[in-house]
C-alpha cells in the first residue's frame, strides 16, 4: 500500500511530461517547403529567400525536388508553398492554377530577364584573337537556320544539325520542340536534350572553348550570359494566340513567335498567400538587379559553390539590394546572423 503514492505520482509526472512533449510539438511550425530549382539562378534566389524566412523570421524551411512542371503542380496543391523563380504563364499546369486561384505570381524580382535561341558570337562575326573565321556570316533570324544546318552538324546523326534544348521535363524544352515544327526546321536539326541543367552547360561551355559551332537554347539571368558573348537569333514577334500552341506539347500545328516577354516572379500557393501576409509582403519587394545577380551567378558556378553559401555571400555583398525589402527590425536580424 505505501508503494501506491510513489507510483500515482510517477504516473502522474509522466502523463505531465507527455503533456509537455505534446504542446512542445504542437507549437513547432511545419516548415515552409520551397521547390528545388536547379538552374543555378533559381537555386541562388531559393537560398536567398530561405535565408531571410529563417533568419528574419524564425520559420524553418526545406525544399522538395521535381521538374518545372510537376513543382508547379504540387504548389497549386500546396504539397510545395513557394517557387522562387517562376516564369509565369510559360506552361499549362501554371496557367490551370493560376486561373484556378490555386496560385499567386508575386513580384517581379528580375528585370530585363530573356530566353530565346543563341549562338555563339564568333559564329556570325569570327574572332580574330582566337583565328576563328565566321561560318554563317549571315545568320540573323530563325529562318536563317534552314542554310546552315551543317553548321550546327550533329555528331550522332551527319546528316542533320543539333539543336541543344532544354532537359525533358523543364516547360521550355516543350516550347522549344514546338518551336522546332513551327519554323520547319524539325527534319534539319535533331532535338538534342542533355539529362541536365549541368549536362547542358557543360557541353555549350566546351563547344565555345573549343570555338565549335553550337545552336541552343538559353536565358537570361545565368552564369554563362556573363562568361561569353553570344548573340539571340531573332523570332517572330510575341503572339498570344501562337504562344497557346507551342505551350501545348499536343498541338500538331505549332504557330511561330517569340517567347512570352520574360517576367519573373516568386510563385506561391494560394494557401501561403493567406497564412504568411508578412512573407508575401516581402516577396512584392525582392528585385535583384541583373548584372549583380549574373556576376553572383558567374563566381557561384566557376567556384562550384553550395547555393547556400553563394546565398549568404550575396547578401553579405550587397546588404544595400536586399534590406529595403525589409521592415527594419527583421533586416537587423537577417544581417546581425550574416
Amino acid at each position: 500500500m505505501k508503494r501506491i503514492p510513489a507510483l500515482l505520482a510517477g504516473l502522474l509526472m509522466t502523463v505531465g511530461l507527455a503533456s509537455t512533449d505534446s504542446a512542445a510539438s504542437a507549437e513547432k511550425p511545419a516548415p515552409i517547403h520551397f521547390g528545388a530549382i536547379t538552374w543555378e539562378s533559381g537555386a541562388l534566389t531559393t537560398e536567398i529567400l530561405r535565408v531571410i524566412v529563417e533568419r528574419g523570421y524564425g520559420y524553418p524551411t526545406d525544399t522538395l525536388p521535381g521538374s518545372t512542371v510537376s513543382m508547379e503542380v504540387a504548389l497549386a496543391r500546396n504539397d510545395i508553398q513557394v517557387i522562387a523563380e517562376e516564369w509565369a504563364g510559360r506552361s499549362p499546369a501554371w496557367v490551370k492554377a493560376e486561373q484556378a486561384g490555386q496560385v499567386i505570381a508575386v513580384g517581379d524580382t528580375v528585370k530585363n530577364a530573356e530566353e530565346g535561341w543563341w549562338v555563339p558570337a564568333y559564329v556570325i562575326e569570327g574572332d580574330a584573337e582566337r583565328k576563328l573565321k565566321p561560318v554563317a556570316p549571315e545568320l540573323r533570324n530563325v529562318e536563317d537556320l534552314k542554310r546552315y544546318p551543317q553548321v550546327f552538324r550533329d555528331p550522332e546523326s551527319p546528316d542533320k544539325g543539333r539543336f541543344l534544348n532544354s532537359p525533358s521535363g523543364w516547360t521550355s524544352e516543350i516550347v522549344n520542340t514546338q518551336k522546332l515544327k513551327a519554323y520547319g526546321l524539325n527534319d534539319l536539326y535533331s532535338n538534342f536534350r542533355s539529362g541536365s541543367g549541368a549536362a547542358m552547360d557543360a557541353e555549350i561551355a566546351s563547344a565555345i572553348r573549343r570555338g565549335q559551332p553550337v545552336l541552343f537554347y538559353y536565358w537570361n539571368p545565368t552564369p554563362l550570359m556573363g562568361r561569353y558573348k553570344l548573340i539571340r537569333l531573332e523570332e517572330p514577334p510575341f503572339d498570344a494566340q501562337a504562344w497557346a500552341t507551342l505551350t501545348d506539347a499536343s498541338n500538331p500545328n505549332p504557330k511561330g513567335s517569340r517567347s512570352l516577354p520574360a517576367k519573373l516572379s516568386i510563385g506561391v500557393s494560394k494557401a501561403f498567400h493567406e497564412q504568411y501576409p508578412q512573407l508575401v509582403s516581402v516577396f512584392e519587394q525582392v528585385d535583384l538587379p541583373i548584372d549583380k545577380l549574373n556576376k553572383a551567378l558567374a563566381e557561384m558556378s566557376e567556384q562550384r559553390t553550395p547555393a547556400r553559401e553563394a546565398a549568404l555571400g550575396f547578401l553579405r555583398d550587397n546588404r544595400e539590394v536586399w534590406k529595403p525589402w525589409l521592415p527594419t527590425d527583421v533586416a537587423t536580424k537577417v544581417e546581425g546572423s550574416l
